[in-house]
């Protein structure tokens, strides 16, 4: 039974090995007691996986599964331990074996999910054998090896799935569940003969027994235990093939194949794609993507064998919006990506997590701009830095590369820094060594790690061999310390004078420093510098670059096209040229996205005023690009919903205000399509009546009103597409009350006589909560929405408590799926924010329990909390939390408190501001 490692695998394994890290290794090979494993924030390395046999068996019908596992294992130093994961499984304590050998001693420590086999003999150097069979439970908390429901012909059916991103395939099968510890995967399942059963490889047969067949796979090349997969269910399915032959397949529900054609067809382009562009081909023999009902994540890049909540992953002409099509393109492109990063090359602990996240957001724009280049897919990107920007000015951020001590904390830091910083200052990267040289490089990272792991500073020696330039001192700044800086801008005669501090929203600077790729462009793109920032300031002389400007053609714009990951503040002078430049429209698009971010920021910082703020503001009112109105209405509704409360007497103008700055473009998409129209024309007729609903424009809700009582008589009528349903659904939802019930009622019924998964989300983000937007990132994948506004849902448009506590207990039946969870959490409405409180604390035991996700805790706290804009109501949460904190969402609690101790501040601010309602007069006098 001795296992004998092919000399390729030796070779693979061997570069696969990480230097001495005492958080990895510092583990006693010759311990004398399981105990001395206790309490260890990573496995020994004295002995580890070489190859897995994995026999499963699941019962469907009760919910468990049984299954046996035979791992060849490498014992590197003398010990007579091994040490390796399991988490809620029954382990047979008799079948264990090590070669011939019975451990003496079995030890299952739960509070760190490990399994501790002691020898009564010290364990010989080189390969072994480690078996062992084990039980289980199909859980129902979309982890581990869990049970997804569907309907089959009007019977209600379970399937199997597996999710084991970040740390629990141990809850599937004793093993090393580290991404370091690659081996390879021989899976065997034992199923119904009627159902389909997928893993990560091919099939190599199957024989049938009756009642059941065994389906037995290919070996997978080295791989983290993280990224096996098996789904087994009904299914049907579509394929097509690549350029080079390899066979994708998308899975979906029976009837529901034609809903899958958009996505495999941009899976297979992707392939193509990344092929070329990582110049290494797609590793293994197929790639199967598959929508499963209820998904935590918004998909997992499992190798070969990809999962997908079914409104990421399906599209349907007829009842899909153009955003639902946008989100598919993206969320498909990102989990492709990772077949690379990732998959071939995998980080060498959670520390690098941005490793693959941050790569897989940022070339997964690539991707989708290639394909789809109408829709202005990079120019679209800015959503990604502007979710990393707005996270990463908390005090409560944390770096790129995080520390990770233990396996609870992992699922915490799936957040926008990971993602969206991450993938922004890897296109900051680019953009200074230049797009040629930095694929370059970057294929020769993939090549040189691939099947093994890889750290940050690994990818930066890469670049830096290959490019010459200081890509470690660079980017270490940047992915070591928290944070990021604003550049301070200020006209001195013929020099630009630059600082830079780090930003925070509460208004504090903070102690880094960062070496900043600088750009500047004067009056025209045509004159532009590139220099680093290197030190605390510098001096721009502009004498020569600026000759030719004057007046109101003088302008000079800092960080061009937003390719840096940091804001700036311009003094009054630089300031009114830019604006003027706004209104000329002399700027990009990304540049005057730019502006407007970094000007909301400042003001939430209180580093400018939000008189200035909507001086700004109302330079945008013609404009009628969709990706920087998205922007606009994003900042629009936050001042809307601030002014609220810093100033109820003046919010009532401020509102009309921010509705004229947006209803001239909202004039001309109107609510019907029109021949011939573009991709964002469409996506942007949805962002603007969904803004003007919230803000209460009358016009607007009556029309929405209007045309879904036509919908209600007829469900295919023109009058009322998929693209605007949310608005009118938000509209509907603003005559509701306990007394009124019927909107609430008539969505209900709609949402639950839908089969449709888009349609669903729809109507939930109607019912629950508004605003995604300012939210962290959701979970590994709920990727990035590609524009949170196009998400709005809205209790502000229902002003009755009452309605808010029955759509919040709603939650708690079996009407709404626990993955669905997802839609309550965006910013609350001010009329549901107590009352959202109030129900959280009286349900918190069971939101625990059913949710035991990290991350969809910390959505819950996030989204319950984030709204207060009182330090008396952050002393009220702090109260509530202290006995009920716990390392999986402490990082969440605290950014919630943050922000709300920084929007009282800015309240604070706005209340002294002496001109606010003169400025806001006058503005709602221009024409």
């Amino acid at each position: 039974n001795i296992y004998v490692c092919p000399s390729g695998e030796v070779a693979a394994l061997a570069k696969s090995a990480v230097a001495f890290d005492p958080s990895a290794s510092d583990l006693p090979a010759m311990a004398e007691s399981p105990e001395q494993f206790r309490g260890q924030s990573r496995l020994p390395r004295f002995a580890e996986p070489l190859r897995y046999d994995l026999v499963l068996r699941p019962d469907l019908a009760a919910c468990t599964f049984s299954g046996s596992a035979s791992a060849a294992v490498a014992v590197s130093s003398p010990t007579r331990f091994l040490v390796l994961n399991a988490a809620e499984l029954a382990v047979d304590r008799s079948s264990i074996r090590f070669q011939d050998w019975a451990p003496t001693e079995v030890a299952q420590f739960e509070e760190d999910e490990i399994l501790v086999l002691g020898f009564d003999r010290e364990l010989p150097l080189g390969e072994g054998v480690l078996a062992m069979d084990f039980t289980g439970t199909l859980n129902d908390q979309m982890r581990g090896f869990y049970r997804s429901k569907y309907e089959y012909n009007g019977e209600a059916r379970n399937m199997a799935v597996t999710q084991f991103e970040a740390a629990d395939a141990r809850r599937c099968f004793p093993c090393w569940d580290e991404p370091a510890f690659k081996a390879k995967f021989k899976i065997t399942l034992e199923v119904p003969a009627e159902l389909v059963a997928l893993s990560n490889m091919p099939v190599v047969k199957e024989t049938v027994c009756g009642p059941l067949k065994t389906v037995y796979y290919e070996e997978s090349p080295l791989m983290s235990t993280y990224l096996v997969a098996i789904v087994v269910g009904l299914f049907d399915y579509i394929e097509s093939s690549t350029l080079e032959g390899t066979k994708v397949r998308v899975y979906t529900q029976v009837g529901k194949t034609s809903q899958g054609k958009f996505a495999l067809d941009v899976g297979v382009k992707s392939l193509d794609l990344f092929k070329d562009y990582f110049a290494t081909p797609y590793p293994l023999p197929k790639l199967d993507m598959i929508a499963i009902p209820d998904f935590a994540a918004g998909a997992m890049e499992n190798y070969g064998l990809v999962t997908y909540r079914e409104s990421a992953l399906l599209y349907d002409e007829q009842l899909s919006s153009a955003s639902n099509k946008q989100q598919v393109a993206i969320t498909v492109a990102h989990e492709l990506a990772h077949q690379w990063f990732g998959n071939l090359v995998t980080m060498e602990w959670w520390t690098h997590l941005w490793l693959n996240e941050g790569f897989a957001s940022w070339v997964s724009y690539l991707a989708v701009e290639s394909i789809f280049p109408e829709w202005n897919n990079w120019t679209q990107f800015l959503d990604e830095t502007t979710s990393g920007l707005r996270l990463d000015a908390l005090a409560e951020s944390h770096p790129i590369e995080v520390d990770v001590n233990h396996a609870s904390e992992i699922d915490a830091i799936f957040d926008s820094i990971s993602y969206d910083k991450g993938a922004s200052v890897i296109r900051m990267l680019q953009s200074y060594l230049g797009a040629e040289r930095f694929q370059k490089a970057l294929a020769s990272y993939i090549k040189k790690y691939a099947y093994s792991n890889a750290k940050t500073e690994d990818l930066w020696a890469v670049l830096e061999e290959e490019t010459g330039e200081p890509v470690k001192d660079l980017m270490t700044t940047w992915t070591k310390q928290q944070g990021y800086p604003v550049i301070y801008a200020k006209l001195n005669g013929q020099d630009l004078e630059l600082e830079q501090a780090q930003f925070l929203s509460d208004g504090s600077s903070g102690p880094g420093m960062w070496i900043v790729p600088m750009t500047a462009c004067c009056g025209s793109y045509d004159l532009n510098k590139k220099f680093l920032l290197k030190g605390k300031t510098d001096t721009m002389h502009i004498k020569d670059f600026a000759a030719s400007q004057s007046g109101q053609n003088f302008w000079i714009k800092l960080n061009i096209d937003q390719n840096g990951f940091y804001r700036v503040k311009y003094d009054d002078e630089l300031a009114a040229g830019l604006e003027n430049a706004i209104k000329a429209k002399k700027l990009s698009l990304m540049d005057m996205i730019g502006i407007v971010e970094d000007s909301y920021a400042l003001s939430v910082a209180c580093k400018q005023t939000l008189t200035s703020l909507l001086r700004l503001l109302n330079a945008y009112r013609h404009e009628s690009d969709y990706t920087v109105l998205s922007h606009v209405t994003s900042v629009c509704l936050s001042v809307n919903k601030i002014s609220t409360d810093a100033n109820p007497d003046l919010s009532s103008d401020i509102k009309q205000l921010l509705i004229k700055l947006l209803l001239l473009a909202a004039k001309r998409v109107g609510w019907d399509p029109k021949d011939g129209e573009s991709h964002l024309d469409v996506m942007l007729r949805s962002l603007l009546l969904i803004a003007l609903v919230k803000l209460g424009h009358d016009e607007t809700i009556k029309e929405g009103i209007r045309r879904f009582h036509i919908f209600l008589e007829d469900r295919k009528t023109p009058l009322l597409p998929p693209d605007n349903r949310k608005a009118a659904y938000l509209a509907v939802m603003r005559t509701v009350s306990t007394s009124n019930r019927t909107g609430y009622d008539v969505l209900l019924k709609i949402y639950k006589e839908t089969s449709e998964a888009q349609e669903k989300s729809r109507i939930l983000g109607v019912l629950f909560f508004s605003n995604l937007c300012n939210t962290a990132q959701l979970s590994d994948e709920l990727v990035h929405p590609i524009n949170t506004l196009l998400f709005l849902g809205s209790l502000s448009s229902c002003p009755d408590k009452d309605i808010v506590v029955q759509a919040l207990n709603l939650m708690l039946t079996d009407e709404v799926r626990n993955q669905d969870a997802f839609y309550v959490l965006g910013g609350i409405s001010l009329e549901g924010r107590e009352a959202a409180w109030a129900w959280l604390k009286d349900n918190w035991d069971h939101v625990v329990k059913t949710w035991p996700s990290s991350s969809l805790i910390s959505d819950f706290v996030n989204s319950t909390v984030s709204p207060f804009t009182s330090e008396e109501k952050a002393a009220e949460v702090s109260e509530f939390f202290a006995t009920r904190v716990k390392p999986s969402f402490e990082r969440a609690l605290k950014q919630s408190l943050e922000r709300v101790r920084i929007s009282a501040r800015w309240i604070d601010s706005i209340k002294s501001e002496p001109s606010l309602a003169q400025t806001v007069q006058q503005l709602l006098l221009q024409e």
